[in-house]
């Protein structure tokens, strides 16, 4: 399957095409998160931390899968944002181990990955890089997708205006 992943590495291809190969997993791009859909989300924060994780010769394969299953939930169960903000690591590691055995790295970084919000740091290196990580692509997410939104509307100000002093 071709799921125009614009990161380009064979290795970390390969670590996560297993997952991209669930229907469930596809259905994240359905989803919008920080702005964007939370496919391209998950995987913007899986390539990240893969990149990092392999710089540092520390478990890059354990923080692709955890980085890209971090967020893998479709549905929660009906409660405010709050509650679901800190709820919904134990929904992705719940969604993660319907798929997957995942190593003990992997079930950190998934349940982890909300710290401080959750109150229980991570355990290991990997966990702290991809929870680091997926703040800044959230940080990212939402200051890119505010900037077009402000520019689209500044453009349709300028062009009402326009129409105003004609």
């Amino acid at each position: 399957m071709n799921f125009n992943i614009k990161y380009h590495d064979n290795m970390f291809y390969s670590i996560i095409a297993p997952i991209l190969e669930i229907e469930d997993f596809t259905k994240t791009k359905n989803i919008v998160h920080h702005g964007v859909n939370r496919f391209d989300h998950l995987v913007r924060v899986s390539y990240y931390s893969y990149k990092i994780c392999k710089i540092f010769k520390l478990d890059y394969y354990a923080s692709a899968r955890g980085g890209l299953l971090h967020d893998f939930f479709i549905e929660t169960p009906k409660e405010n944002k709050i509650a679901t903000l800190v709820h919904h690591p134990k929904y992705a590691l719940d969604e993660s181990l319907k798929y997957f055995n995942l190593s003990i790295i992997e079930q950190d970084i998934i349940k982890n990955h909300m710290f401080p919000v959750t109150m229980v740091p991570p355990k290991y290196l990997e966990s702290w890089i991809v929870d680091i990580v997926d703040n800044v692509a959230s940080i990212y997410e939402r200051i890119s997708t505010t900037s077009r939104q402000l520019s689209t509307g500044l453009n349709f100000l300028f062009l009402v205006l326009l129409n105003i002093l004609k």
